[in-house]
């Protein structure tokens, strides 16, 4: 196990040896960690999560009460998933057949949200920013700054990196709570860094 001294594990949660966990992360009550995960710097463990093996998290990302982040998982950083929210791993699982060689990766790229009670079906990848609405499932991959809602998740507008749900005045937008500005590129949201181009 490789625990940095600044970590606070809790007396009930479980790390196991080999695992690594960074500098400042807090795991509360009653984790379980398994041996070849990874987490990073400054992230939270809300109680009752559940870290597998194959599983890679980045810095600064909150995992809120009752998630399990299974097999083939990644989290980049800065992610936050909301209570009770949902991976996969297995497209078709049957308890009588062994799949676990076929195992379909899922990555959460860099500031993704995920809300309470969603549910992210395996092999997709979100993109950086989006925002996974409450209860939303996600079927397929989500472009960066995205707000998918709904069952199944279908694209309801564009996020800023604040949080803030953009108001397109045709295709550029300025966030009304932080003052990003963003523009739509052959359909995709993309930020408009400050002193480029128009």
């Amino acid at each position: 196990m490789t625990v940095h001294p600044s970590a606070t594990i809790h007396s009930t949660a479980i790390v196991d040896d080999g695992a690594e966990v960074g500098e400042n992360t807090r795991v509360w009550h009653f984790v379980h960690v398994c041996s070849k995960a990874r987490i990073g710097n400054q992230c939270s463990l809300g109680q009752n999560v559940f870290i597998g093996n194959d599983v890679t998290i980045g810095n600064n990302v909150k995992i809120q009460n009752n998630v399990s982040v299974y097999d083939s998982v990644t989290l980049e950083d800065d992610v936050f998933c909301g209570p009770s929210m949902v991976f996969t791993n297995v497209i078709n699982p049957r308890s009588h057949v062994i799949r676990k060689h076929e195992y379909k990766r899922t990555i959460v790229r860099k500031g993704a949200s995920i809300g309470a009670n969603a549910t992210i079906v395996c092999g997709v990848e979100i993109g950086s920013f989006a925002f996974i609405g409450a209860g939303a499932v996600v079927t397929k991959d989500v472009r960066p700054y995205a707000l998918m809602t709904g069952v199944p998740a279908k694209q309801s507008g564009w996020m800023c990196e604040c949080g803030t749900k953009l108001a397109f005045n045709s295709l550029k937008s300025n966030c009304s709570e932080c003052g990003k500005q963003y523009k739509i590129n052959n359909d995709f949201c993309e930020k408009i860094l400050q002193g480029a181009a128009k």
